[in-house]
């Protein structure tokens, strides 16, 4: 089973990890699903977003300058030692990875650009690095460049220890002043295009972990209940869709289930859109606590 983490920084909070829901729980009878391991619960949410609500009010009432442009990206590359199998990725394999992010994000009007890459050898943090952990730290630390603009992704192995299987992880972007350090999207190196991830190596788990980092709930967030992922134009759907089960339908509401929507956990062949709501919120997002102009 493989795995990702999505970590929400609530302000005035700490990180919420937990174990999966009972909706989660069917991945156990699907081969190789992507499954996330950190739940929030309504009141964590609600008060993220009463949180955001007043962050806004104040944003509007500043001059702040803003950024423009494509976001800067810093790629990290980590590895046990200098082989493929290992986590060594070459300048290419990063390229297409970015190609692909613009790819995916062409509807936003969201652009990144590699600002840098950067390769490193050190076995415990490619094995061992995983939300909070000593490893994790001291790699971010090192490694972490530019501001609360700019992204930073750090490919590892998640081989070893309780991060064993994860996909990947993310910050949201109201986490940043709590620890700026910490931010940043941190994935498989072998679920990027090419890679040996079966089902998810066309590089959109950097996809679907970026669009935390730019303030993205899960498209099944509060299964059918309101207000779901906080985004009008995602149906709901009452938990995360595995494989690509294609007309799947488990709520009363108007729509079926968003299966193709990159938030949710299909299949990375299944995964192709952002709704037009997504790129609205993750504008206000980007704006709000990222000092990004889109």
């Amino acid at each position: 089973m493989h795995s990702c983490f999505a970590l929400v920084a609530l302000l005035g909070s700490s990180f919420v990890f937990a174990v999966p829901s009972a909706a989660e729980s069917h991945s156990d009878l699907v081969p190789n699903a992507r499954v996330c391991g950190a739940n929030l619960s309504p009141e964590e949410i609600a008060f993220a977003e009463e949180s955001f609500a007043v962050d806004r009010l104040v944003l509007e009432t500043t001059n702040k300058q803003l950024r423009t442009g494509a976001i800067p990206v810093y790629f990290h590359v980590v590895a046990a030692n200098q082989t493929r199998e290992e986590g060594w990725l070459a300048a290419e394999d990063v390229d297409y990875q970015i190609q692909v992010l613009n790819d995916d994000f062409a509807s936003t009007g969201v652009q990144w650009v590699l600002a840098d890459a950067d390769w490193t050898v050190d076995a415990d943090w490619f094995s061992l690095a995983a939300p909070g952990n000593s490893r994790e730290v001291d790699m971010k630390k090192r490694l972490r460049r530019g501001d609360a603009s700019a992204l930073n992704i750090y490919s590892v192995g998640f081989t070893g220890g309780a991060n064993s299987g994860l996909l990947g992880y993310s910050n949201f972007p109201s986490a940043y002043s709590r620890d700026p350090n910490d931010d940043g999207v941190v994935v498989l190196y072998s679920s990027l295009p090419g890679g040996a991830m079966q089902d998810y190596n066309l590089g959109r788990t950097v996809t679907h972990e970026v669009g935390h980092w730019v303030g993205l709930y899960h498209t099944f967030q509060g299964g059918c209940a309101e207000p779901g992922d906080f985004v009008d134009d995602t149906p709901q759907e009452a938990g995360p869709t595995y494989g690509c089960p294609v007309s799947k339908d488990t709520c009363s509401s108007d729509g079926v289930d968003p299966i193709q929507n990159f938030m949710d956990y299909s299949y990375d062949a299944c995964m192709s859109q952002f709704t037009a709501g997504q790129a609205a919120r993750m504008k206000e997002q980007l704006q709000t606590y990222r000092g990004i102009a889109i």
